[in-house]
């Protein structure tokens, strides 16, 4: 917990360089917050941070935007956190520069900010919230925000060059993969900056007009295929998915409290009235037993579906806390229940144990009619009439007998089967795929290939 003091204190300067509200007393508590807490947990993590330093929804956005900043795009490259020796170079690297910069305080903060402070970046930035009071100093003196955004974009295309030619020049000191190490971390730097500067609606204005983080990464990433995604855009579309949920959490639990209300029973509000001369001081409702919806789901991790198995994946445990009960299941040619990973870890350690040591060969060939089997004789007691069982995978059986007959045995003892395809549609009948079969047994089949197929599909499962 010491450890994480000095980290939550640059957090803090950073955020009030942006122009967000923190007080002492705040930061105070939580610190005080995060003691009761898993601090490897970053969903509670980052909930403590949001309950304390976002003090009303035109806060949040912005907080959104300096979490991610701080904790995402600044967060050190694992190459160089495991190289103390790499880390030192980028210090041998940038301090020569810091000390050509001289009384320049544009480039000195450009600097800090390659060396992980974005606290003087901030302070040079317009401030993002209406109201906040604009920094003292030359950033704020003439020029206005279009000028100074003009002269900091300047500064880092110079500061870009001189930094390939410092690394260029270390070519006898520093092997290649060395250079390559250094360069990637400099140049992403230098793309966050230029993302800070080239915002073109401020955090605020974008959270007034009701738009929230999500559905930024829907309009950017929406129609991109799984597989082509960066490791910077899979991370965003996860950010988004956990969002969508929280959202829909909410949502479906102010209509369950309605549900569980019942209607009016007329005869007992009546009945209780005539003690008070008719007039129903007391109200009563028909108590109706909430519907305890139930899924399952089957998802193929083998390498035909690789690249959307770890969003399915990402989707199942976002899941967890919107219905009674979620089982969820993995497959190529046998079966191994997850369920118990997904409630004991975080989002990323979870899909990274189920796609690794799972009881199942990965490498083996996808048989879906040996999968199939393997759950009908293991653990068909999970399925019931409460039940939505949902299928993800290509259907590609590698022409082994697809057992649909086993899927309709299934199907009989469910409320419903949906099936989730990641491969397009136009594919779906060719070659050794069975999706013909399968999509007669099953009550709904969808494309789920990119990020508006996932989140209309989560959206109508929940709602």
């Amino acid at each position: 917990m010491a450890s994480m003091v000095p980290l939550l204190l640059r957090f803090v300067g950073g955020a009030r360089a942006a122009g967000l509200r923190i007080s002492t007393a705040e930061v105070l508590d939580c610190l005080r917050h995060l003691g009761f807490v898993d601090l490897l947990e970053e969903a509670q993590f980052k909930s403590v941070l949001q309950a304390n330093f976002a003090k009303s929804r035109r806060e949040q956005a912005h907080f959104e935007r300096l979490y991610r900043l701080f904790f995402h795009e600044l967060r050190q490259d694992p190459s160089i956190a495991r190289s103390p020796e790499l880390a030192e170079k980028i210090r041998a690297i940038l301090q020569p520069l810091q000390a050509a910069a001289g009384a320049d305080p544009s480039l000195r903060a450009l600097i800090d900010f390659l060396a992980g402070d974005p606290a003087g970046l901030l302070k040079r930035l317009p401030p993002p919230i209406a109201g906040a009071r604009p920094q003292a100093g030359p950033a704020t003196e003439g020029g206005g925000a279009g000028g100074r955004r003009l002269d900091l974009l300047e500064r880092i295309r110079m500061l870009e060059e001189q930094l390939a030619q410092a690394v260029a020049d270390r070519r006898d000191a520093l092997g290649w993969e060395e250079r390559r190490d250094l360069a990637g971390h400099f140049q992403d730097r230098l793309d966050a900056a230029r993302r800070l500067l080239s915002e073109p609606v401020s955090p605020i204005e974008r959270a007034g007009e009701g738009r929230g983080f999500y559905r930024h990464v829907v309009d950017d990433l929406g129609e991109v295929h799984f597989a082509s995604l960066t490791p910077r855009e899979v991370e965003a579309m996860r950010e988004a998915i956990e969002q969508l949920v929280r959202r829909l959490k909410d949502r479906i639990g102010r209509r369950r409290a309605a549900r569980r209300r019942g209607a009016l029973d007329v005869k007992k509000t009546l009945r209780r009235a005539a003690a008070f001369q008719g007039v129903p001081l007391e109200v009563f409702y028909r108590r109706r037993p909430p519907r305890k919806a139930k899924i399952v789901t089957l998802c193929d991790v083998s390498g035909s579906v690789w690249s959307a198995a770890r969003f399915m994946l990402n989707m199942l445990h976002s899941l967890q806390g919107c219905f009674a009960q979620v089982r969820s299941f993995i497959f190529v040619a046998g079966v191994d229940e997850v369920s118990e990973v997904f409630k004991r870890y975080a989002v990323n350690p979870a899909i990274d144990k189920i796609l690794k040591e799972a009881a199942i060969d990965y490498n083996a060939a996808t048989d879906y009619g040996r999968s199939l089997a393997d759950f009908r004789r293991r653990y068909l007691e999970a399925l019931n009439r409460q039940t939505t069982l949902i299928l993800i995978g290509d259907g590609r059986c590698n022409y082994t007998p697809p057992e649909e007959g086993i899927l309709a045995q299934m199907r009989a003892r469910c409320r419903r089967v949906i099936w989730l395809n990641p491969e397009a549609r136009q594919f779906w009948y060719s070659g050794d795929s069975e999706m013909r079969v399968f999509e007669a047994v099953c009550d709904e089949v969808r494309p789920c290939q990119n990020l508006n197929q996932l989140l209309e599909f989560i959206t109508s499962l929940v709602i």
